[in-house]
């Protein structure tokens, strides 16, 4: 270090603040290039213009810093207080000020990889907001016709699929939305080529979204929000069929059932048609068994009803219905004439009996009855006669007409 940049007790130059600031900064930025520096962000803020400014400390010390607009557009991650980074970039003096400030031209995090760091934030925001709900999630069609799978038409993936869904089922027809499925750009032709799946004149039973293995880097376009929010949109069921067993992306939370490979989307999308074949043969003997149990039961019933006497001797109970019958008629016909000889009896005391009171028995004894023709007066004193009057008098036989003189 050169001793005379500084004045002391020895010489006589005074420096000014704005000199003494200029061969500060330029020390410091000569002696301190591309440094990393680790710790934790504090008082971030962006404003419109898009640069990122926070404070990196530490338990002992802290350094502003600042992040330029442009390397700000490419970090995969979101800055917030409390986030513990590790940044990459040049020291910087910031003459109005007198102070210095680190210029971050890279920046990850801590202990995680901004990718991951990236994913485990939008997840969080995306579950957020339900786009993950398991209820939401809808059943696979059991025997499509049409089947759309969005990939690249070059990859393994789509040669995958197509070679095992020939062999499981030849009823089903396939269209191949070709896009790229990794770098700059493959997210939005993705999220583009889903919508268009969706828009077509003749429907799709079923959609089918992926791409063979590989980093996260590579398959990170089916962990961008575009495509994730164009799966969740989808009215067709989508199955996501990304990477290898144990890659996990976004897009297979989101989708409505996620493969582990494409060769695996192949066996859920359509069913094995040995399988069918096995299961329709097993379904025909089991009908056939319980159509041979019936028919034995009835046959059983039929021979168990033929033995019985009803059918053996069909007219018997017709004959024992009219036996009855015949009994019961003379019966009826029996106490038909003792009802009519009482009757007969009962009248004929009757008879007497009004006979002995009737009038006509008393003229049998020789009395006679005589009334007054003109008002059929009876008479029963000579007072009541005046000469002249026409009278009848009636006998046991016979009566006679008389007049009064």
């Amino acid at each position: 270090m050169n001793p005379n940049l500084f004045p002391n007790a020895q010489t006589d130059r005074v420096w000014s603040v704005s000199e003494l600031t200029s061969q500060i900064k330029d020390l410091l930025e000569g002696q301190f290039q591309s440094v990393w520096v680790g710790g934790e962000i504090s008082n971030f803020s962006r404003p419109q213009s898009g640069h990122c400014y926070f404070t990196l400390k530490d338990d002992r010390a802290q350094i502003r810093a600042v992040v330029w607009r442009t390397a700000a557009l490419r970090l995969k991650f979101e800055l917030e207080d409390g986030l513990e980074v590790v940044c990459q970039g040049d020291l910087d003096v910031y003459a109005p000020r007198g102070s210095y400030q680190l210029v971050v031209r890279e920046i990850e995090p801590k202990g995680i990889g901004a990718l991951e760091l990236a994913l485990r934030k939008l997840k969080e925001r995306l579950a957020a907001e339900g786009l993950f709900d398991p209820a939401r999630k809808r059943p696979l069609p059991r025997f499509p016709r049409r089947v759309a799978f969005v990939t690249s038409p070059t990859g393994a993936a789509i040669r995958d699929f197509l070679e095992v869904l020939r062999r499981r089922w030849q009823g089903v027809d396939v269209l191949v939305v070709p896009t790229r499925v990794q770098g700059d750009g493959a997210a939005r032709e993705i999220a583009a080529a889903i919508g268009l799946v969706n828009r077509l004149s003749e429907p799709v039973d079923c959609l089918v979204v992926g791409r063979g293995g590989g980093s996260l880097e590579d398959l990170w376009a089916f962990n961008e929000e575009p495509v994730v929010r164009a799966i969740h949109a989808s009215r067709i069921p989508v199955v996501s069929a990304v990477g290898h067993e144990i890659d996990v992306t976004l897009a297979d939370l989101v989708a409505d059932v996620r493969a582990l490979t494409p060769s695996e989307a192949a066996e859920l999308v359509v069913p094995a048609a040995d399988e069918i074949r096995a299961a329709m043969f097993q379904k025909q003997q089991r009908l056939l068994m319980a159509l041979r149990r019936r028919a034995a039961a009835s046959r059983a019933r039929l021979e168990w009803l033929v033995g019985r006497r009803a059918f053996r001797k069909p007219f018997d109970a017709v004959h024992d219905r009219q036996r009855r019958l015949d009994e019961l008629s003379s019966r009826s016909a029996r106490a038909m004439r003792g009802r009519s000889r009482a009757a007969r009896r009962q009248l004929d005391a009757a008879a007497a009996h009004l006979e002995s009171l009737s009038p006509l028995a008393v003229l049998g004894r020789g009395y006679s009855v005589t009334q007054r023709i003109s008002d059929g007066l009876l008479i029963r004193d000579a007072a009541m006669l005046s000469p002249g009057e026409r009278l009848t008098t009636r006998f046991a036989n016979g009566e006679a007409i008389s007049r009064v003189e």
